[in-house]
């Protein structure tokens, strides 16, 4: 890629859905930088024995994908932005509560699991993962953060905390997206409504999150993207 080409912005998303939602209004609003999503189809911070040791090296096979497709190189990379869901996992094991459930359900008081205690390793895994990522600032010396959405995408841009189908996500994806495309104003206002939105620091709305049972409550710090684009 020659110097007086865009840079590439990459968006690392757990889903389809996640990108069909978010795909035109950060495409949108990147117009001066190439917008290329990476969709791990599952959730990375937890996928294929993913621990804090060797999270980054899977945030680096990400760009590996890209770079073999495109054949990019690190230079032509501007930034890596992150989307995660926090999946409630920083509240206290007493509020992870035995339940006759298929999948993990989620409340904004408690989460009920069929395994209790499977669950209760799942979440200390993960937040140590999301601690590691959310502190590393840099992946193979390119720009990187991640961003949360609580305790899921859905409960942040649909208000919904419940267990939906793929088809189901599909259909709302592209219905909030439908919604905002051309009007971006709107989207970056909604994005930073206080009702959603963690004020103060990216390090401090981490902290925020990681507090009491903030992750299971409808939190965002995507906001933050737009607020400075170069991380």
């Amino acid at each position: 890629m020659a110097d007086n080409e865009k840079k590439v912005i990459v968006f690392i998303v757990e889903g389809p859905s996640e990108e069909a939602a978010m795909g035109t209004v950060m495409k949108e609003y990147f117009a001066g930088e190439l917008v290329q999503f990476v969709v791990v189809h599952g959730d990375i911070t937890m996928q294929d024995y993913a621990n804090a040791a060797n999270i980054i090296k899977k945030i680096n096979q990400c760009l590996d994908l890209l770079k073999q497709r495109y054949r990019y190189k690190n230079s032509d990379f501007f930034q890596i932005i992150h989307l995660a869901d926090t999946d409630g996992v920083f509240i206290k094991d007493e509020f992870v509560q035995q339940a006759e459930v298929g999948q993990v359900r989620y409340y904004e008081d408690h989460m009920e699991s069929g395994s209790v205690e499977a669950t209760r390793n799942r979440n200390r895994s993960k937040a140590e993962v999301l601690f590691k990522l959310r502190t590393a600032g840099k992946v193979n010396s390119i720009p990187y953060r991640i961003y949360y959405n609580s305790c899921n995408l859905e409960h942040v841009l649909y208000d919904q905390q419940q267990v939906f189908s793929g088809e189901e996500k599909t259909a709302m994806s592209d219905a909030f997206a439908e919604k905002y495309e051309g009007h971006l104003e709107e989207f970056l206002a909604f994005i930073a409504d206080p009702k959603v939105a963690v004020p103060g620091s990216y390090q401090e709305t981490w902290g925020f999150i990681e507090k009491e049972l903030n992750s299971l409550s409808r939190y965002t710090n995507m906001h933050q993207i737009f607020e400075d684009k170069r991380v």
